[in-house]
């Protein structure tokens, strides 16, 4: 008995199992083809998700940079200082979301 990785939630599972006890995803009738379907649509959900996730970032990133400019608070203030740590932090997640969408699609079958 070894265990397996389940096609749809990617949790260990046994081998001998007809059913994921995770999921309830059918193994025992699940051809090769449900198997990569299934594969295929986790993958597009996953990369869905973390373009949401580059949009959120990017909306903070803009948000802070025009608060920073427009919003008519100086430098030393609080508003300032939280509309620059808005910026960098919405620009450092957004590089490291477009890091995780080039992984994915170049690392997965």
């Amino acid at each position: 008995m070894a265990l397996i990785d389940c096609p749809s939630c990617n949790k260990k599972i046994s081998d001998k199992a007809d059913d994921c006890p995770h999921c309830g995803f059918s193994l025992a009738d699940a051809s090769s083809e449900d198997i990569l379907r299934k594969q295929k649509l986790n993958r597009f959900k996953k990369l869905h998700s973390i373009q949401n996730q580059s949009m959120l970032a990017m909306l903070l990133f803009v948000a802070g940079f025009g608060f920073m400019f427009w919003g008519g608070a100086t430098k030393g203030d609080l508003q300032y200082n939280l509309a620059v740590l808005s910026s960098v932090v919405g620009f450092i997640w957004y590089i490291i979301n477009r890091v995780r969408i080039l992984i994915i699609k170049r690392f997965s079958s």
